[in-house]
């Protein structure tokens, strides 16, 4: 966190949303130091954060410090950092993962209490939820942007807000709409979407393609979606393949210039936003909420997700340094009971010292 982004640029965050911070004792950069501790080593309350974080390098405070620090600075600060490092990260740990356009894979995870620990984030029953919205990049294996909600609000909405022209939008059923497609089509939105099953196929024009017998594919077709009563304008391609569990998976494109399996291989990559949720909420402590309010409970999460971000371009960095084989949860795990090989931290050092060189950053606390 020190080595890429400076007090002044933090300062300058907290001015962009009113914030001033007057505190001398518990300042706004060691509350956000105090949230990525808690994420990556698992806290379970403010106040066991204020028990071990003087171990930690944070100064000594009693729990209701932070507790009252959390509540009071507005997360859109957080929010805003992590989509600061992101931009930083982004530069350097990209990949190609040979599709015609980089993807950009939409999804929500859920993290749910008592509904009495959360009484403005009604969800169902006698849980209370909040939900995050994420656009997430296979090729750099990074959340690329983020939108915060209550648990009660439907995904289909909030993932207008995650769009990119320049990117190949991939999602589930839960954000298919027909007029939404069409809306697409004509925005040059370009997409790979997961129909719903309930859908009539109108007029259907079976397209040219190689067959082949290792080929996942099971149908390539344009056609009208849905019934008279409320049908596309526009024409579609369906594509339908079989997944690794022998299911039939039907996904609409406007994408007409790649294969039939490069949309199967296009929707499949959905998965990766599965799996960076998977490992926030086992590795980070995500679904331990310490605060109760919305800045206290926004803050930590958004931490959360500064804290995989760093920990991915670390591993990722690195890994270009050394030539000793470490998976990134290997990687993780040694990092924190220092068991790191030798190789990935000189490699950690090689790292941190040419992104200084690269970028003209002094590098506090360096070595």
């Amino acid at each position: 966190m020190q080595k890429l982004v400076s007090d002044e640029e933090i300062q300058l965050i907290a001015e962009a949303v009113g914030y001033r911070d007057s505190s001398r004792t518990f300042t706004l950069r060691e509350l956000i130091h105090f949230f990525l501790l808690a994420a990556m080593h698992q806290w379970k309350s403010f106040r066991h954060g204020a028990d071990v974080g003087p171990l930690y390098g944070l100064p000594r405070f009693h729990y209701s410090t932070v507790s009252k620090k959390a509540k009071e600075v507005p997360y859109d600060i957080m929010k805003r950092l992590l989509a600061l490092i992101i931009s930083k990260c982004n530069r350097q740990t990209r990949r190609s993962l040979r599709f015609p356009k980089p993807l950009r894979v939409v999804d929500s995870t859920t993290v749910t209490v008592g509904k009495n620990r959360l009484p403005w984030a009604p969800y169902h029953g006698e849980r209370a939820g909040v939900k995050l919205h994420v656009a997430y990049s296979p090729e750099s294996s990074l959340p690329a942007d983020v939108v915060e909600t209550i648990g009660l609000r439907h995904d289909g909405p909030v993932g207008e807000q995650l769009t990119n022209a320049q990117q190949v939008l991939v999602e589930d059923r839960a954000y298919f709409k027909i007029e939404r497609l069409d809306r697409f089509v004509e925005q040059h939105q370009l997409f790979v979407i997961r129909m719903k099953d309930n859908i009539e196929l109108h007029q259907k024009k079976s397209l040219k393609r190689l067959s082949s017998t290792s080929s996942s594919v099971q149908a390539d077709f344009t056609c009208q979606l849905g019934t008279k009563q409320c049908r596309s304008t526009k024409r579609h391609r369906v594509v339908i393949f079989r997944d690794a569990n022998g299911r039939d998976i039907r996904v609409v494109t406007n994408l007409f210039h790649a294969s039939a399996e490069t949309i199967a291989d296009m929707y499949q990559q959905r998965w990766t936003v599965e799996v960076f949720f998977r490992w926030v909420k086992q590795y980070l402590n995500v679904p331990t909420l310490f605060g109760t309010t919305e800045n206290a409970v926004y803050n930590q999460l958004f931490a959360a997700f500064i804290a995989y971000v760093l920990l991915r371009w670390l591993y990722d960095q690195t890994k270009k340094q050394t030539n000793v084989s470490l998976s990134f949860i290997s990687f993780v795990r040694r990092f924190f009971s220092g068991q790191l090989p030798l190789d990935w931290k000189s490699g950690m050092a090689a790292a941190l010292f040419e992104y200084a060189q690269i970028y003209g950053r002094r590098m506090y606390n360096f070595g």
